[in-house]
């Protein structure tokens, strides 16, 4: 007989009455969509958008990388519950007109789709 799987089980779940984005390969809740600060930028595989918060992602260890708006340290975050690399986590930016992203997240919009309430 074939194996049953497991009902996949979430840290958070964001409230259905949300207009949420969530991991498109395994559905888990990522963020909700007052937690979007901007649409306009650009991740390793194109576009991204910023959140203030996020939900159900971990996070790697802090890097330095070198991105369009200068140099920054970043820490690359994926979906807990399946492991996709989503993005990354602003931890600090050394330009002084780049603060304003330190403690927020990036994620790469071919990683997330929109749920609840976006009719």
């Amino acid at each position: 007989p074939a194996a049953r799987l497991a009902p996949r089980t979430f840290r958070s779940y964001l409230p259905r009455s949300h207009r949420t984005y969530s991991c498109v390969h395994c559905r888990a809740h990522l963020a909700r969509h007052e937690e979007l600060i901007s649409k306009s930028f650009q991740g390793s595989h194109g576009r991204a958008y910023l959140f203030n918060s996020v939900v159900n992602v971990g996070c790697g260890p802090a890097e330095q990388r070198l991105l369009l708006t200068g140099l920054h340290s970043v820490a690359d975050i994926f979906c807990q519950s399946c492991k996709t690399t989503l993005g990354w986590k602003y931890e600090q930016a050394f330009e002084s007109s780049q603060k304003y992203k330190e403690g927020k997240f990036i994620i790469e919009m071919s990683h997330m789709v929109k749920e609840n309430g976006w009719d």
